[in-house]
């Protein structure tokens, strides 16, 4: 019994019936790769649409090109002419690509139960992975921005500071502000706790003039490959 869920429905060739229900489940499994790719995170229309629609698209195609070695040439010389012009997906995006396209390959093939487990235990891998932090290095990682008088000789006037506060520290850059009489630094810090932020800040107020201090997380995607 359980080896017939795993068994293709069709053979070599394929009836309008196989197709009909290939499509229904290709379009179903859609639905809940759409569902988890949206789940604890925002994801655009367009890009759930595409993720619905690409296993139905992929099992057509291959099913077109089944035994025929002409039709797959033409078809992988079509493909090549596209060019994508969008901005680098994220991580999950691409994960979620790859298994709509997986999942049309496996109902092109008349796999329709093993696309089913396949596509739910990776569904459900990937919910799992949403309630799940890791600590990465980059949570600590901020941009500090420090206004200073011109008299302040700012090349080692935090640096006591910065062994304090922070595991490693770089001046990414200097410039001038309000008719030379003010610096702007831009540094990039690496925080030893998230707790001592305020104290931080406090200390480099005293060294500052009490000017204007900002500290920030960098404005990087982290979650693009």
């Amino acid at each position: 019994m359980l080896n017939n869920f795993f068994t293709p429905i069709y053979s070599e060739t394929f009836t309008i019936q196989d197709y009909l229900i290939c499509t229904a489940v290709s379009l179903a499994l859609g639905v809940l790769i759409a569902f988890t790719s949206s789940f604890r995170s925002k994801q655009s229309k367009s890009f759930l649409l595409a993720v619905f629609m690409l296993p139905a698209i992929v099992q057509t195609i291959i099913m077109l090109v089944n035994g025929s070695i002409g039709t797959g040439v033409a078809v992988m010389g079509a493909f090549s002419l596209v060019r994508f012009r969008s901005v680098a997906g994220s991580a999950k995006e691409i994960v979620s690509i790859f298994l709509a396209m997986a999942t049309g390959l496996a109902t092109a093939m008349g796999y329709l139960g093993l696309a089913a487990v396949f596509v739910v235990i990776f569904c459900i891998a990937m919910i799992i992975a949403s309630f799940v932090r890791f600590k990465e290095r980059d949570d600590l990682v901020r941009e500090l921005r420090i206004t200073v008088p011109e008299d302040l000789n700012y090349a080692h006037s935090f640096d006591d500071l910065f062994d304090k506060y922070t595991k490693s520290s770089k001046l990414l850059n200097v410039k001038t502000s309000n008719m030379g009489s003010l610096y702007k630094l831009n540094y990039n810090v690496e925080l030893k706790s998230e707790d001592d932020i305020q104290s931080f800040i406090d200390e480099l107020r005293c060294r500052n003039g009490n000017l204007e201090i900002a500290i920030m997380i960098p404005a990087v995607n982290e979650a693009t490959l």
